[in-house]
């Protein structure tokens, strides 16, 4: 694929193969021709509405072929889709708008309601997606800018046809796409990702998967999250297929299609395989053309890992590492590695360089914990309209990653810890993780979290936060007896709090300045 614009590579494929398959659901298929045809048809139609190109336009919407549709028409356009979780709710939309500047957002009916109050007092046109004919008070309620479309990506019959449209030319650092960070919440902070980011982040993603026409991902999580996005744009790149399901709180259903849609990737973050773990008996199940799982998302427990490696033997599991400010993706620990490097998050990705520095920037000897930092085309050019927090990131090159990591003699890197959570107990400078993992692996505990809380006895303490697998019954004493036997005693958690779940984003990622507030020592 010689272009490096995603609306391109759709057409390619369409021109090349109309009838591959392209998306699916448990009730739409598209082949290339049919995703090529929906994003020409909206385009027009955007264009007709007034949308430029560069202009910002949000898509709130869940995993549909609509999303796709969406965003690959507005790039074709030149505009810049801004992906948001529909499941954030009007306090965060209210913050991201003034930031974004949107005239045109893309929101499922049911969240009309919403979207109306907290646009009242801009003007705002609605591209709304509806399973059906919209009943007559949900039409009102949006007045009569709003444009009506099917969850498959089709233009409601009653919009009629668009005239056809002039796509412009665009360049390789257009803004692509925004997305919003896991941490957006409190202060919205929108990652900027160009074409080119995309490109390269996609052609390099391929490379190391092998990916061919012939892949079709199985996408559970959401395509308002980095990782998510980026298979579907990987797919897209070669000509492959994805699957959206969104039924995963039923997971067997689920992995009962890994098989039925013939699958040949799944895409997971470690709560995806915990749940998996615990919920699904697998040994009754086989999916014929499953060759490779990805993880990222955050370390998984490594007894899941080799749990998933063996549950789904024979394809191969790439443990992987990233960020939304790397377009998603800048390490991968190859599978023929695995027992060998277990706890590595790997080499750098194709066309990715990483380094362990010093707070000065400074390469550290291998073996020496320090900062990671990358440089590559998938880098971003930093955060919407925060200059401060852009060069905080971006320095001399370099994307500083705000992960300490260590590099062993081989070139592989290790993460420590996001430098911000890093604890000092005892006066020395520890990882949640390590407790962590020293937690997860007793028997009886699927998965801790760790935080660093305020202490009458010192500076701070580490209190942690344990799910019990079904039927443990592990105590707080016994746990914290079967950490001394791992950890030095400075490490050894203050406090030992069994909950039912982690509190988690809808990617799956754990919130810990929520456990932090609901625990002093």
């Amino acid at each position: 694929m010689k272009s490096r614009f995603l609306p391109d590579w759709v057409l390619a494929h369409a021109e090349r193969s109309p009838e591959a398959p392209a998306l699916a659901t448990p009730e739409v298929r598209l082949s290339y021709a049919d995703l090529a045809g929906r994003m020409r048809a909206l385009a027009a139609h955007l264009a007709m509405a007034g949308v430029r190109s560069g202009e910002r336009v949000v898509i709130a919407l869940p995993n549909l072929p609509a999303t796709v549709v969406a965003g690959l028409a507005l790039q074709a356009l030149g505009a810049c889709p801004v992906e948001i979780n529909r499941e954030w709710g009007a306090q965060a939309f209210r913050a991201v708008l003034p930031q974004t500047g949107p005239r045109h957002a893309f929101v499922l009916g049911r969240d009309a309601q919403v979207w109306g109050e907290v646009t009242r007092a801009q003007p705002f046109r609605f591209w709304v997606v509806h399973p059906d004919e919209p009943p007559p008070r949900l039409r009102r309620a949006l007045g009569g800018t709003a444009v009506w479309l099917r969850e498959d990506g089709r233009l409601d019959p009653a919009e009629g046809a668009a005239g056809p449209v002039t796509l412009p030319q665009l360049q390789p650092d257009d803004p692509a796409l925004i997305l919003y960070t896991s941490g957006s919440l409190g202060k919205p902070r929108g990652v900027i990702q160009t074409f080119r980011n995309l490109d390269a982040n996609a052609r390099s993603i391929a490379q190391y998967l092998e990916l061919t026409a012939a892949d079709r991902a199985m996408l559970v999580l959401p395509l308002s999250y980095c990782y998510g996005r980026s298979v579907v744009q990987s797919h897209l790149f070669a000509g492959g297929s994805v699957f959206l399901d969104n039924r995963f709180m039923y997971p067997r259903t689920v992995v009962e299609a890994l098989a039925s849609e013939g699958c040949t990737g799944f895409a997971g973050v470690p709560l995806t395989f915990e749940i998996l773990r615990r919920q699904v008996d697998l040994s009754s199940l086989a999916w014929p053309r499953l060759r490779y799982l990805t993880q990222a998302g955050g370390a998984m427990a490594r007894d899941t890992i080799r749990w998933v490696r063996q549950a789904f033997h024979p394809a191969r599991l790439y443990v992987m590492y990233g960020q939304t400010e790397a377009t998603s993706r800048l390490s991968y620990l190859p599978p023929e590695r695995a027992e060998e490097k277990e706890g590595s998050i790997g080499i750098a990705i194709p066309g990715v360089e990483l380094k362990v520095v010093d707070a000065e920037g400074a390469e550290v000897p291998r073996g020496e914990a320090g900062h990671l930092v990358a440089r590559g085309d998938n880098v971003t050019q930093g955060y919407l309209d925060d200059p401060e927090e852009t060069a905080a990131i971006l320095r001399g090159g370099w994307l500083w990653t705000g992960d300490l990591a260590w590099r062993d003699a081989d070139g592989f890197f290790f993460h420590v810890g996001r430098s911000r959570e890093i604890l000092k107990l005892g006066g020395h400078r520890v990882s949640p993780a390590e407790i962590e993992h020293a937690l997860e692996s007793h028997p009886e505990v699927a998965e801790a979290a760790v935080v660093g809380v305020k202490s009458e006895l010192a500076s701070e303490a580490a209190a942690a936060f344990v799910v019990r697998r079904p039927g443990g019954a592990v105590g707080e004493s016994d746990l914290r007896r079967f950490c001394r036997e791992l950890l030095p005693l400075y490490k050894v958690p203050a406090t030992i709090r069994f909950v039912d779940r982690l509190p988690r984003s809808p990617a799956g990622k754990l919130l810990r300045a929520q456990l932090a507030g609901t625990e002093e020592t």
